[in-house]
């Protein structure tokens, strides 16, 4: 076996980690210098073999160190030397660290793995051990070695849930650690799904991703899902998950390629619907359905049948905006977002309008926003001031059937539609709008 050159500082680092108890975390870096390890290792020597004029297992160890000098396999021999002499050593978890660094470096997997599993065996609540033994196993390709790994990801599942929120940092909120919570969960769950994967035992595979996607969507998750499907023949799983790993990837950035995605989508469409007519509809489709949630406003006004039984929203406030309130009066509502170019161009005509009926009481003047993230609202309206009051839409825009921006709607005193532009032109806009509010203004007029 080839030999591989050893870091100057190594001896060092082994002792340090030596010194460190043995539920110590992986990522601990070993900060002692080589003369303070020996002077640590030195000053172990126990009574009575300083008596009987023995060395030390520390002096023992120490030795082992030096005589491999800078030969990675001397080193791994020496270490496993020193743990047949003494295999009840307190802290041999440094040991076995040591000799899974070795191992790596020269590329031995099997012996690396082992070397991880029985650290798991003197630490079987350490997180960080039990994800490095997964990944030193996933490298063998035996069944055997799959079903450990899966045991492993089943204990760490265990742990995450049942961390409390008393061990947070104080310096983590509850929101912060929830979160953080929720994410190792989900990457749990995928973690194990990507195991029974590989060991072609789909159904669990299957049952680990979907719960991984529920807590927390990623595109690794529904590839991993859509490439499941797809190998057991349900062709229309495999579309939707696909499309919501291609919706959620980052192009060709990130864990998952948005290029891979869409070659494999259009294998499993083309195969569904024999060509990939439709499929740039579904993918958009797809594409609204899985962002959207995440921003999705509180369901408002859900049993509202009526245009004044709404209480909407000030957006500059926040507070209530009863509809009831505008009952016989003729009110026109503009719906727009901060996202959309033309509700930019459509505001001073809209503005115009509203200042040539600002002297009717009879007519009122709202700018109905419809972003789903309304955190964008407060600073655009603090850049551009609207000549009209601001409110959020709150459901409006869907008992009025609005699907575009900007949409315009005048409502007669009787609540119903008296005109509506879809889009506007802006060479006839002002006058058209103008025209049918003073319509519904003189119909309500000449009503007895």
């Amino acid at each position: 076996m080839p030999s591989q050159p050893l870091s100057p500082a190594f001896a060092a680092l082994l002792l340090c980690a030596l010194a460190s108890p043995p539920w110590a975390s992986l990522g601990e870096q070993f900060r002692l210098p080589q003369r303070a390890a020996s002077q640590a290792s030195s000053a172990g020597r126990t009574k009575n073999q300083a008596s009987a004029g023995q060395p030390s297992p520390e002096e023992e160890l120490q030795r082992a160190l030096n005589d491999a000098g800078s030969d990675r396999a001397a080193l791994v021999r020496n270490l496993e030397g020193f743990l047949k002499k003494y295999p009840d050593y307190p802290n041999r978890t440094g040991i076995y660290r040591a000799l899974v660094e070795a191992s790596l470096q020269l590329k031995d997997n099997v012996r690396a793995a082992d070397y991880a599993e029985r650290m798991v065996a003197l630490n079987p609540n350490d997180i960080s051990i039990l994800l490095l033994a997964i990944e030193l196993l996933e490298h063998h390709e035996g069944e055997a070695a799959f079903r450990r790994a899966v045991s492993y990801s089943t204990r760490i599942l265990d742990l995450v849930e049942h961390i409390s929120s008393s061990e947070r940092s104080s310096r983590v909120s509850v929101e912060q650690w929830e979160l953080q919570k929720k994410g190792d969960l989900a990457n749990t769950h995928l973690l194990r799904g990507d195991l029974y994967f590989k060991l072609k035992d789909y159904d669990s595979a299957r049952k680990d991703l979907e719960t991984s996607y529920e807590i927390f969507p990623t595109a690794s998750a529904a590839q991993r899902l859509g490439e499941t499907a797809e190998l057991q023949k349900d062709v229309n799983f495999a579309i939707q998950e696909y499309a919501r790993a291609f919706a959620l990837a980052e192009g060709k950035n990130g864990n998952v390629s948005r290029e891979d995605i869409r070659k494999k989508i259009g294998n499993v469409w083309r195969l569904a619907h024999g060509s990939e007519n439709g499929l740039a509809e579904y993918l958009l489709s797809t594409y609204d359905a899985v962002t959207r949630p995440s921003l999705k406003k509180p369901g408002r006004n859900e049993g509202a049948k009526e245009i004044f039984d709404f209480t909407l929203r000030r957006a500059s406030s926040g507070s209530a905006y009863p509809l009831k309130d505008t009952r016989r009066k003729v009110v026109v509502v503009n719906f727009w977002a901060t996202w959309c170019g033309p509700c930019h161009a459509l505001e001073p005509l809209y503005a115009h309008v509203a200042a040539d009926f600002r002297d009717l009481p009879d007519a009122l003047f709202l700018s109905a926003n419809c972003d789903e993230d309304e955190t964008l609202v407060a600073p655009y309206l603090q850049k551009d001031k609207l000549a009209t009051e601001a409110v959020f839409a709150d459901g409006l825009d869907r008992l009025l059937s609005v699907s575009s921006f900007p949409t315009v709607i005048v409502i007669d005193r009787e609540g119903k539609i008296a005109f509506r532009s879809d889009g506007f032109q802006p060479d006839t806009f002002e006058r058209d709008l103008s025209a049918a509010v003073r319509r519904a203004l003189d119909k309500a007029a000449a009503a007895p």
